[in-house]
């Protein structure tokens, strides 16, 4: 029996790029919408998480209605860019299989301005999957690169999260899941995926 796919990166992509979701609130994203990129009230200097997955996204800003993550971006960015990030990243946390020590893994911590979190995936009811989908937390530099070169296009699915709900709130989930962009397995080279300790 082979071991399952435990950590995946699914994402709506294609050959030029890939989509990632961000939730902020209404001035940050107003702003982004009207610039194309982040612009201030956006804080370049604080660290900023991009999340391929749709449903973890959800998850995270409870369909869009937390406090200061009202408005939900679609971020379309270069695969170029996507896989700097996964090059130039590190663990969030610890792991003995990965690093020599944790001394060693604090090193890295500190010199890397990507982290590479995974968390369990979300089915579109928002309910824990067995694989992990990943969270990618960019600062310093790779926050310039994002916002400079990255960044193709940024679209507000704030209603689409809404309509997304409401259907899941009426026990409609499959025509919920209708409606959202597939994602699929994004093809990393093996080198990128042993960095970031991908199974998939």
């Amino acid at each position: 029996m082979t071991e399952p796919l435990l950590r995946q990166i699914r994402a709506a992509h294609d050959e030029h790029g890939l989509t990632v979701y961000q939730a902020y609130p209404a001035p940050i994203a107003e702003a982004a919408l009207a610039a194309g990129t982040f612009v201030p009230p956006f804080k370049r200097e604080r660290m900023t998480w991009i999340k391929p997955s749709f449903r973890w996204m959800m998850y995270r800003s409870g369909w869009g209605v937390k406090a200061g993550q009202e408005r939900v971006l679609a971020v379309r960015i270069s695969r170029e860019g996507f896989e700097w990030a996964l090059a130039h990243s590190c663990l969030s946390h610890y792991d003995r299989d990965v690093h020599s020590s944790a001394a060693a893994w604090k090193e890295e911590l500190a010199a890397s301005p990507v982290r590479i979190q995974w968390d369990p995936e979300r089915s579109t009811e928002l309910a824990a999957l067995p694989h992990r989908a990943i969270q990618i937390g960019l600062s310093g530099e790779a926050v310039d690169r994002y916002v400079d070169e990255w960044i193709l296009g940024i679209t507000d699915v704030t209603a689409l999260a809404h309509q997304a709900h409401a259907l899941v709130r009426a026990g409609r989930p499959a025509e919920a899941e209708a409606r959202l962009a597939a994602e699929t397995p994004y093809p990393l080279p093996a080198r990128l995926a042993a960095r970031i300790t991908a199974t998939g």
